[in-house]
């Protein structure tokens, strides 16, 4: 495939000082906006178009939930929860009103899970909107709907949301922020009820594995829903006295549970990595730590991923994440030995962070050393470093 270089070595010299330094950070703001390097996705992942025409077909409405009782001893533990936010969906989108003037952050799930909180720990003065899926967040970002989406991208205990790198290659936001978010679990049940009462528990995947030593001990059977706020509405909603949620000590008070259990998960330091995602890229700066996020893909051959490293750790780049992703329309690759005949591989996604500004003639020239093998390669984001 003919690569188009975006930038070049010569182009970018690694001393720039005045007019020369002024015109590398344009050139970073220009390739950033353009949101990829010089190479066309649509050889990567064809899942681009019909993501933005399916996008462009989405009736925009705006439906208020309601919670309906179902149990008459229960009466006294539910709260109404209408007047709630009612999670958007990918085909249940409401338009901004002309008169919102605060910061829309789309998150997953409903009031009381962590991405709210992680949402609202980077805009504090935020509108809070909960989506019920990952991608509805993203293509709220892209209808306008809001400002900015906060999406898990990584977790301490439990490792990668492989969804979510999935979705950053597939749509055209922009990685723009980072936060990183202490996260306490509890275990939560309905007034009166004690944990050693309880059956099973509900709560997202990822949560669940995160206590998996406390929930053995307990004997319960574990069933997964969205998200861990969510399954302290459905436990509170419905009555039920045998189930218990693990969920946020904000999902306890919104949902008029009882926290049976804190900080119930393995590891005390749980900590969850969060993008901020937003239609336009920022401007890199070198006065303040920066964060480079990008993904690539490479030919079959001895070495090249060893070769694709060391154009960051030649200039003393440090990588702070590597994460390989099989290609969805292109899984396998048949390469002809003459020795031994044809072999399939796997075809992989390369998705790396690294601490470089765009705007630092080191990072530019990597990613222009990088390019002289990569097949492809687009540059996520460059943001500043979430140091709290």
């Amino acid at each position: 495939m003919a690569l188009r270089a975006a930038w070049t070595s010569s182009a970018y010299p690694s001393r720039t000082t005045g007019r020369t330094a002024a015109r590398s950070r344009q050139r970073a703001a220009e390739v950033l906006a353009i949101g990829r390097w010089g190479f066309d996705a649509a050889t990567v992942d064809d899942e681009d178009k019909s993501s933005s025409s399916a996008s462009s077909s989405v009736e925009l409405r705006r439906v208020p939930g309601a919670v309906e009782e179902v149990d008459e001893s229960s009466k006294k533990v539910q709260r109404d929860l209408s007047s709630l936010p009612k999670p958007l969906s990918v085909t249940d989108l409401s338009a901004c009103p002309s008169h919102c003037s605060n910061v829309r952050v789309a998150y997953q799930g409903v009031p009381g899970a962590f991405s709210e909180a992680a949402a609202l720990k980077a805009y504090p003065q935020c509108e809070a909107v909960p989506c019920d899926q990952f991608e509805a967040a993203f293509k709220a970002v892209e209808l306008w709907l809001v400002d900015k989406a906060v999406l898990p991208i990584e977790n301490s205990l439990g490792g990668s949301i492989h969804r979510n790198y999935d979705l950053l290659l597939r749509h055209r936001l922009h990685i723009v922020g980072e936060v990183q978010l202490a996260v306490n679990h509890c275990l939560l049940g309905l007034p009166g009820v004690r944990k050693e009462e309880l059956k099973r528990v509900l709560s997202h995947p990822q949560a669940l594995s995160q206590c998996e030593n406390t929930l053995a001990k307990l004997g319960v059977i574990r069933e997964s829903v969205d998200d861990t706020a969510g399954a302290a509405q459905f436990v509170a909603a419905n009555g039920l006295r045998d189930a218990g949620a693990v969920a946020s000590a904000r999902a306890a008070e919104i949902y008029g549970l009882n926290i049976l259990a804190e900080g119930i998960q393995d590891d005390s330091d749980n900590i969850t990595r969060f993008l901020i995602l937003a239609r336009e890229p920022i401007i890199p700066r070198t006065d303040k730590p920066f964060k480079t996020s990008i993904v690539f893909t490479l030919e079959e051959g001895p070495g090249v991923i060893f070769k694709a490293l060391a154009v960051f750790a030649l200039r003393e780049i440090n990588l702070t994440k590597i994460e390989s992703r099989p290609q969805r329309k292109r899984p396998l690759r048949v390469v002809d030995d003459s020795n031994s005949g044809s072999a399939k591989y796997f075809d992989y996604l390369f998705y790396i962070d690294f601490e470089a500004s765009m705007a630092d003639p080191r990072a530019q020239n990597a990613l222009s050393h990088l390019q002289e093998f990569a097949t492809f390669l687009r540059v996520l984001g460059c943001y500043p470093m979430d140091s709290a």
